[in-house]
C-alpha cells in the first residue's frame, strides 16, 4: 500500500539523509547475519523465514527510496530490521554480539 497526498510537514520530517541512513545500517545488518538454528530443524526454516522477510523488506524500502517514497521506504525499512532484530534476539541469528545493529537480550 502506497500513502498520496502525505503533508509536506511529514515529508520534511523523513528525510531523503534520514532514509539513507537507515538503509545502510540495515544494509550493514543483513551482511553480518550468520544463520545458527540447527539444519534440519524448524528453527532452520523460520530463521530462513525471518531472513527473507527481511531482505525483502529491504528491498521494497530501497525500490520505494527511489521513487521518492519516503514514507513507506521508512516503514519497509524498519519491518526489515525489525525481522532482523526478532531473529537476532530469538537466537536465530549469530550477530558476533553487536548491539549496535540489533536489539539484543541483556
Amino acid at each position: 500500500m502506497t500513502l498520496h497526498n502525505v503533508s509536506p510537514e511529514i515529508k520534511d520530517v523523513i528525510s531523503e539523509e534520514k532514509i539513507d541512513h537507515y538503509l545502510d545500517i540495515t544494509s550493514r545488518a543483513l551482511g553480518k547475519i550468520k544463520i545458527i538454528a540447527p539444519e534440519p530443524s524448524h528453527l532452520q526454516k523460520a530463521a530462513e523465514d525471518f531472513l527473507t522477510m527481511a531482505r525483502s523488506y529491504y528491498q521494497d524500502a530501497r525500490h520505494f527510496r527511489e521513487k521518492g517514497d519516503f514514507i513507506n521506504a521508512f516503514a519497509a525499512v524498519n519491518y526489515a530490521h525489525g525481522w532482523l532484530d526478532a531473529g537476532a534476539r530469538l537466537g536465530l541469528f549469530d550477530v558476533g554480539g553487536d548491539d549496535q545493529l540489533f536489539t539484543l537480550s541483556e
